[in-house]
């Protein structure tokens, strides 16, 4: 994979993530990682430890995002919790710091959306979106995401201090009853 930028107006093609893309995906992942702003994950993370975390096993699944051969986020789905929980899905996303603005995130989500349906979910919970990730919480309620509730003081953020986590939900429409 190529570390050049991608055409900043070309829609991202989504696919599987494979072990062979770990070194495009840790150019991903490291700087969020690093960041500390959004994810519980320690800031001094391996690459190693990253690639356990985030490269998912089945029922769970990774995809990567990328234009021009430019990898410029990524998504982990599965389940939420398994057994009586696992009807249930969950996801995180990251996106590359120069891709950030540029639909990346709403592509993924809406793959990460169309991925339970078709694994039978009847909903998507995230249970840490950190409350001052603004951009990423106006996202998801966009695309259907409720906040239905905030662990005060949750998250420690370098930037913010301590700050709430909210819980957000989503249900998938063919399962309601």
């Amino acid at each position: 994979m190529s570390t050049r930028a991608a055409s900043p107006g070309a829609t991202p093609t989504i696919r599987a993530a494979r072990p062979a893309d770990w070194p495009a995906l840790w150019r991903v992942v490291e700087p969020v990682v690093r960041e500390g702003e959004t994810y519980t994950y320690p800031t001094d993370l391996t690459s190693e430890q990253a690639r356990d975390l985030w490269l998912a096993e089945p029922p769970a699944a990774t995809v990567l995002a990328e234009s021009d051969g430019v990898v410029l986020g990524t998504a982990r789905m599965g389940p939420n919790k398994p057994g009586h929980g696992d009807h249930v899905g969950t996801a995180a996303f990251m996106v590359a710091p120069e891709a950030r603005g540029r639909g990346v995130a709403r592509a993924l989500a809406e793959h990460v959306v169309a991925w339970h349906r078709a694994e039978g979910y009847r909903g998507i919970q995230f249970n840490a979106v950190v409350e001052s990730n603004t951009a990423a919480v106006r996202l998801w309620r966009s695309l259907g995401w409720d906040i239905v509730g905030t662990v005060p003081r949750a998250f420690r953020s370098p930037a913010h201090g301590y700050v709430g986590l909210h819980v957000m939900y989503r249900p998938l429409d063919q399962h309601l009853e």
